[in-house]
């Protein structure tokens, strides 16, 4: 089988409607954020279900649990959401990969929804029961938890099958017998183990951030504080160092030691292990995590840059005709719907959080929510008058 013309073949006629480069930046970028939020969540849950369990015996565990039963909600909230946008990207320059990969695990890609909808309700449930003491309320979280792994490693395997164009066809035809199952299910045990160990670093510098943002409000003891900045230290420094090996067994599978990415990678986790043990800044630690985050992604696409090269396939081949109007209306919604609704709940959440008493929004704040629901409003009429434009357009 010929894989490259197999690639170019399934690849979309129609082309992209703007400079492929620019999707691929928009995925690196999209991915670290979406991922971001996975890891906070994989690393939020099981301290929730931890301070469950000692919440009787310990004061500090108990108002930990609560607080990040709330942060993995809320991270699930944002990981769904901000999932979509990478998946979006990855579709319009890796298009075959991806339904190829649909196609050959379909049942399990199906099966992700559900798995995903079963465990974000039953954090829910969770989130209730530990709140009302039900003895069945660690049950509960676990199965969860059990159950937001699953989805991960579903993922995961998707993304990795992906990228194995050469075995394409012995999935989907082994022996030469066609397998409609949907079941194929292929995953990469130390791409995955590094993916996911990173929530550990993730985790426990958020709880850097968390006491420094506390520490300013009401209600909170310096023994509390102290017991969290201590637990989150722990966590990010063991975290770094089980991540940097993980990685160190990853690269070297794939001969890529000495790539500078890779050097760029491993110099930031050593940086960050150094902020984390001097007990730096936790919000300058938090950008250097953010790079961290971008250069990670950027690596992935680089190993898929890499392997797909070799069967002749570029995205920068892609056929291009551009489309002002999507593009325009697209950097819109990016920039002034995004950047600005982002920008007050960010504002809000930050000037609330450091005001001890009640808090009374300022000119800044009032002036960013009435441009955030004026800029919404006018989006949404323009959205809606342009598809009305067009169907009338197309139909008359």
């Amino acid at each position: 089988m010929d894989i490259g013309l197999v690639l170019n073949t399934l690849r979309d006629p129609a082309g992209v409607p703007f400079y492929p480069i620019v999707f691929q930046a928009l995925y690196i970028l999209t991915w670290a954020l979406h991922i971001a939020f996975v890891l906070l969540a994989l690393g939020s849950i099981p301290l929730a279900l931890i301070g469950s369990a000692k919440k009787a015996v310990d004061e500090n565990w108990k108002i930990l649990s609560s607080h990040m039963t709330q942060v993995a909600k809320i991270s699930v909230s944002l990981l769904i959401v901000l999932g979509v946008a990478p998946l979006l990207f990855t579709q319009v320059i890796y298009d075959a990969n991806w339904y190829v990969t649909n196609t050959i695990s379909g049942l399990w890609v199906v099966a992700f929804i559900y798995i995903l909808i079963l465990a974000y309700s039953l954090w829910y449930w969770f989130y209730y029961a530990n709140r009302d003491n039900s003895p069945m309320a660690g049950i509960i979280g676990i199965v969860s938890f059990v159950a937001f792994i699953g989805a991960g490693v579903l993922m995961h395997a998707f993304a990795n099958e992906s990228i194995q164009p050469e075995q394409w066809m012995n999935w989907y035809a082994p022996n030469g017998v066609v397998d409609t199952s949907g079941t194929v299910l292929h995953i990469d045990i130390l791409r995955l183990a590094f993916m996911v160990s990173l929530s550990a670093p993730v985790t426990g510098i958020f709880l850097l951030n968390y006491v420094d943002y506390t520490s300013k409000c009401d209600g909170y003891t310096a023994e509390y504080l102290a017991f969290v900045k201590n637990l989150g230290k722990k966590i990010a420094i063991v975290g770094l160092l089980v991540s940097a090996v993980l990685f160190a067994a990853w690269i070297l599978t794939l001969h890529m030691l000495l790539n500078p990415l890779v050097l760029a990678i491993v110099l930031f986790v050593l940086i960050l292990l150094f902020m984390v043990i001097k007990e730096s800044n936790s919000y300058i630690t938090t950008l250097v995590l953010v790079v961290t985050a971008l250069l990670i992604s950027t690596l992935r696409e680089v190993i898929r840059m890499n392997i797909m090269s070799k069967y002749g396939y570029s995205i920068y081949d892609y056929p291009m005709n551009i489309d002002w109007p999507t593009v325009i209306m697209f950097l819109s919604t990016f920039v002034c719907v995004g950047f600005t609704g982002v920008g007050f709940m960010l504002t809000l959440a930050w000037r609330a959080g450091r005001t001890k008493g009640l808090y009374t929004a300022d000119g800044t704040v009032t002036k960013l929510a009435n441009a955030t629901v004026g800029i919404t409003i006018i989006w949404a009429l323009v959205f809606l008058a342009w598809g009305l434009v067009v169907v009338f357009k197309n139909t008359l």
